[in-house]
């Protein structure tokens, strides 16, 4: 069967806008990502304080990327005839997309009701509730979300760049921008790190700039699919 290249294309471009658009209002309404970097009782306060609205935008958040699910299935079958690595580089972007829906959907049906029992409950309940967080937040946020999610996406842009560089489809830039983009989103993979190694050394702005690089990497290539005639 034949995979139209534009329809590829129409799946980065909805994707990589579907992530965009929603991190970008909780950036705004949530000060996500920093927000994460404060005491659990002021994350807690602040999200029950966004209310219905929050919920939902982290909702949002989770399900827009998806179209990026069928693009990396469609591009692995176009492609894993070519290079051998391309079915591994498939199973890792699968992995690592739907590792990282699990971990955000646990803003929308556990933080609320953590939140909640802080805000309305006793300083007994308060505790627990901010212990509850703490052990939610490392697990589905670090482990799944940040770590595995993260990690297995970048190595999936590493390959794939990799293939897309060996058949010569796209300008050595575009290229160049998926290997520069994987490098540093992977330097903020020591921020995991350092929530249970003390003074481990962190690059701050490494999250914010490898995934911003990152979703404008995505944005280039649906553009460039969508030109490829067929």
């Amino acid at each position: 069967m034949k995979i139209p290249e534009k329809t590829i294309g129409i799946l980065l471009i909805l994707g990589a806008l579907g992530v965009l658009i929603p991190y970008t209002v909780l950036t705004i309404t949530f000060d996500y990502p920093s927000i994460l970097r404060e005491e659990t009782g002021s994350i807690l306060t602040k999200f029950h304080q966004g209310g219905t609205t929050l919920i939902w935008t982290w909702w949002a958040f989770a399900f827009l990327g998806l179209p990026l699910l069928e693009a990396v299935v469609l591009i692995g079958q176009l492609y894993k005839d070519k290079f051998y690595f391309v079915r591994w580089a498939t199973t890792l972007g699968v992995i690592g997309i739907i590792v990282q829906f699990i971990g955000l959907l646990r803003w929308t049906f556990v933080v609320p009701v953590l939140a909640n029992n802080f805000v309305t409950g006793s300083e007994m309940a308060k505790e627990a509730n901010k212990v509850a967080f703490q052990v939610i937040h490392q697990y589905g946020g670090v482990i799944l979300g940040e770590h595995i999610g993260q990690l297995f996406t970048i190595l999936w842009t590493v390959m794939i760049s990799s293939a897309f560089m060996q058949l010569k489809l796209f300008p050595k830039w575009v290229n160049g921008l998926g290997f520069v983009s994987s490098f540093i989103y992977l330097l903020a993979q020591a921020e995991l790190f350092a929530t249970v190694i003390p003074n481990f050394p962190v690059l701050e702005m490494a999250g914010f700039i490898g995934s911003t690089l990152w979703i404008i990497w995505l944005l280039i290539i649906g553009i460039k699919f969508l030109k490829i005639k067929m």
